[in-house]
């Protein structure tokens, strides 16, 4: 099995490395260790996060793609959608299947069509519309829903400190 994650890593760091989407750059950490990679992802335009430049790691289990990757903040991070620890919790990360607590459609969660641009893609969107019903940071939720501009003012200090200002 992890003979054919190997594949399939190797096969989306080539598409990455000769079409990446603006404002993502991302690849193994090393080339003795495919199912380790850290990501670079640019802050989306008109957000909070906007010329922010956040690292994050991607943990790529053995029998990718059937099961989705872990994907980690190894900056500081303040959203809706990442917990404390800067784990990312989105949808498409979620294991397959039937949402346990009927939150989410099966649609809406990891499948095997799913690849690292996508995930990569869809983290770019939480960092632009976070989804505060579903918090992973619960302070952070209520913050972006209840005091805006507070959100927004620690939002512009993360992007000051990633970049080293």
């Amino acid at each position: 099995m992890a003979g054919s994650a190997l594949k399939r890593l190797m096969a989306e760091y080539k598409q990455l490395t000769v079409n990446s989407p603006e404002g993502i750059l991302a690849g193994p950490k090393s080339e003795e260790n495919f199912f380790e990679w850290e990501s670079l992802i640019m802050g989306p335009e008109g957000t909070p996060f906007e010329f922010g430049a956040f690292p994050a790691d991607l943990i790529f289990p053995k029998d990718y793609p059937m099961s989705p990757p872990k994907m980690k903040f190894t900056c500081e991070m303040f959203h809706p959608n990442v917990y404390r620890d800067g784990h990312v919790c989105i949808s498409i990360l979620h294991a397959p299947g039937d949402d346990p607590l009927g939150y989410e459609s099966s649609a809406e969660r990891w499948s095997p069509v799913q690849s690292v641009e996508k995930i990569l893609l869809s983290v770019i969107s939480m960092l632009a519309e976070p989804n505060p019903e579903s918090g992973a940071n619960v302070d952070a939720s209520k913050m972006y829903r209840d005091d805006r501009e507070q959100f927004c003012k620690i939002a512009n200090r993360l992007v000051r400190k990633s970049l080293g200002l």
